[in-house]
């Protein structure tokens, strides 16, 4: 049974979805004014890992991510490129399909764009304001704090820790400095819509609430995110949501990857102290990125260097050359009984825990290479490769792997001749046990 670290009850649960038939999940998406850094992959490879384990369990899986293209900080950006907010969004957002597709993630059920959705958050709106739960103040509408009692039991924060750590806005016409704005009027220069409160445009909270609501209900199984939306921003989903439709839960299961740091900082575009994911494209492979994102626990702070990638790129020498030359079956890995298989599902059952998950596929790596029977290396070489995708690996040939050049210095990288001629050296060198050469 699959067991997930659920952030709202602090402990480790057994995943038990609300409907076996169509399990749901949620996850926050980009803000997209910019390329997204090598921090803002995490969540994205981390639930591609669960969204790969839950449809190999399950019959359906819907997931939803969104894309936020409706922000203050998009506003800036495009003042400041001097271009209009929909060319900004556009572009960042075939950026960010661009990146993450190196990634190797499987392609999600639903991707909503916060613009298309305005409606759905105007009548989320107002019915929080029927239900006395937001109150309009000065062409905004506020929701209300002190008309949920259990505000801030998610995150576990005092009020005096909230008000501080959200960057509150002091604004006279608040009730209360910890109300969060659900709708903010907009001047001519800035993007708005029609609403019963005056023309404007809607917090950021309230987008996912909307969103998810549409597509997966007002009870869905598992909302997830880095840790960082813990605080103000899955508080206030919960506030509003539950607060709109009292008679169901919002989302069962709550997960959040941890950080990834920089010497010891955490990586961030404000800090200006992070990578982008663009970048690092251009000197490892999408499968090396992945493999260090996943090297890791997701609940554990990653720190994130040059020696990490460079191991990841030997490990995955490693697998594809153990695949070499090897056909591989096209049966699924349910087709094969190994006494790996159990560890390997073990690990990623217990709340996905890649390292040992990779552990495993490194002692099922040494077992291939031993291998002297041509029939069971082949279907053990397939299973090993099954399991490697079930992580996001081994996606391509060995050949079209080694032939993978990085974008910078090709001045001093190999032909595909070179490339071949050594990769004939290195596996006679590896048949005749010179392990030096």
């Amino acid at each position: 049974m699959l067991k997930i670290y659920n952030t709202q009850s602090r402990k480790k649960e057994n995943f038990k979805p609300l409907n076996t038939n169509d399990v749901r999940m949620y996850v926050c998406g980009p803000t997209v004014y910019d390329r997204i850094h090598i921090g803002n992959a995490r969540p994205i490879v981390v639930f591609d890992v669960l969204y790969r384990v839950l449809k190999s369990i399950f019959h359906k899986v819907t997931y939803v991510r969104n894309i936020t293209d409706i922000d203050d900080k998009i506003n800036i950006r495009a003042q400041e490129n001097n271009e209009t907010i929909h060319a900004l969004t556009k572009r960042t957002t075939e950026y960010f399909h661009q990146d993450i597709d190196q990634l190797c993630c499987l392609p999600i059920d639903v991707e909503p764009k916060a613009t298309d959705h305005i409606t759905e958050m105007i009548d989320m709106i107002s019915r929080l304001v029927h239900k006395n739960h937001a109150y309009v103040a000065e062409g905004h509408v506020l929701f209300d704090i002190s008309s949920m009692a259990s505000y801030g039991q998610f995150s576990k924060k005092s009020m005096d820790d909230m008000i501080s750590g959200a960057r509150v806005e002091v604004a006279p016409y608040k009730k209360h400095p910890g109300d969060f704005v659900l709708w903010k009027p907009s001047t001519d220069n800035l993007p708005g819509w029609n609403s019963p409160w005056g023309r404007g445009r809607p917090g950021w909270h309230i987008e996912c609430s909307a969103m998810s609501l549409k597509y997966l209900g007002a009870s869905f199984d598992i909302h997830g995110g880095g840790e960082d939306l813990i605080f103000p921003h899955h508080e206030n989903e919960i506030a509003q949501s539950c607060c709109a439709y009292p008679e169901d839960i919002f989302a069962k299961y709550w997960m959040h990857n941890r950080h990834l740091v920089l010497n010891g900082q955490k990586m961030s575009k404000s800090l200006g102290n992070f990578f982008t994911l663009h970048d690092l494209l251009k000197k490892y492979h999408g499968e090396v990125l992945r493999l260090v994102l996943l090297s890791t626990h997701y609940r554990q702070q990653l720190d994130f260097t040059d020696k990490m990638c460079l191991q990841a790129k030997k490990t995955l020498d490693q697998f594809y050359m153990s695949i070499h030359d090897i056909e591989i079956l096209t049966q699924s890995s349910s087709s094969f009984r190994t006494e790996d298989s159990a560890p390997f599902w073990n690990a990623l059952l217990d709340d996905l825990n890649t390292p040992l998950a990779l552990s495993i596929l490194h002692k099922m790596n040494t077992k291939l290479n031993k291998e002297k029977d041509h029939k069971r290396k082949v279907e053990y070489a397939s299973i090993f490769k099954s399991y490697c995708q079930y992580l996001g690996i081994l996606n391509l040939t060995a050949e079209d792997w080694f032939k993978w050049q990085p974008q910078v210095n090709k001045d001093t990288t190999l032909s595909e001749s070179e490339i071949e001629s050594w990769i004939i050296k290195r596996k006679i060198a590896r048949d005749e046990k010179n392990f030096q050469a």
